[in-house]
């Protein structure tokens, strides 16, 4: 039971946010309703911090009984581990967020100063797509591939500590993975002449997460006393992802109504995850 339960949450997060990405995409991200990409990436982000530290964290000192000063040194390395992921480009978010950004603001053809200075602050990730497109795309798929089996894993760790923990994990996985997802699309449709195809290979690299979930099962039901570890290492993740990927691309200079959105998104990520724990009853 516990296995298909993991097996179904991975490929939800994994495959499903690859298909509600390419929903909004058909359906216009950002026209009539206005929701558009940095909604999207506030939302993620406040998904992904409160089921760090209202959650898994929790959960990690909970499972082990651990003192703070056992285990945040645990959280300190996980989190430079994510940043030299982050510099090998294996754990990579943001690049495809820019360019789904990029054509966002093309299709409502506005704020091309902002958008120039946009371009110039994200030059060098630009020019890594470029040369990523030359390549058929390979090499957003492999880093795909790498960061969707760690999701895999980090979830299956989370329904290892408690069924509906597993749960929260999955849902904020599968929401900071749409406006992932969205960037990917839009740069594989570029180098592909049939979307479909584009689809077809970002959803095959999302379901690499259901291989991470079973890995993280199989690994987990050998070394149980790694449980409480792996929480901290999901939540070092998450808490990455947020703080060095999604938050700085919403730091820049809007607007009070922009500036009031993207905190209300924030707040709503936040939200999602208490609503969804409070109904699966996660303590």
């Amino acid at each position: 039971m516990q296995l298909i339960a993991i097996l179904t949450a991975t490929l939800a997060a994994g495959i499903g946010s690859v298909w509600i990405a390419a929903l909004l995409m058909r359906f216009g991200l950002g026209n009539g309703n206005r929701v558009g990409t940095q909604h999207l990436l506030s939302l993620a982000a406040g998904a992904l911090l409160a089921t760090a530290f209202m959650h898994l964290l929790p959960e990690a000192f909970e499972e082990s009984h651990a003192h703070a000063h056992e285990l945040f040194p645990i959280l300190l390395v996980g989190l430079v581990f994510f940043f030299l992921l982050d510099k090998a480009e294996l754990w990579h978010h943001g690049h495809e967020h820019y360019d789904a950004h990029r054509n966002e603001a093309g299709a409502h053809k506005h704020d091309h100063a902002h958008d120039h200075e946009h371009e110039h602050e994200h030059h060098e990730h630009g020019h890594a797509h470029t040369h990523g497109k030359q390549g058929g795309g390979w090499s957003i798929l492999t880093g795909d591939s790498v960061h969707c089996f760690g999701d895999g894993v980090l979830i299956a760790s989370a329904f290892m500590a408690d069924m509906r923990l597993g749960i929260v994990a999955a849902v904020s996985v599968l929401a900071h993975e749409v406006p992932h997802h969205i960037g990917d699309l839009v740069v594989m449709s570029r180098g592909s002449v049939d979307r479909r195809v584009a689809l077809i290979k970002v959803s095959l690299a999302g379901a690499v997460t259901a291989l991470g979930g079973l890995a993280g099962y199989f690994l987990l039901n050998q070394l149980h006393d790694g449980l409480m570890y792996l929480l901290v290492i999901a939540s070092a993740s998450f808490i990455y992802v947020a703080l060095a990927d999604l938050i700085p691309q919403l730091q820049k200079r809007l607007s009070a109504a922009q500036t009031f959105a993207q905190i209300a998104w924030l707040v709503a990520g936040i939200l999602i995850v208490t609503l969804v724990s409070k109904a699966a009853h996660v303590h």
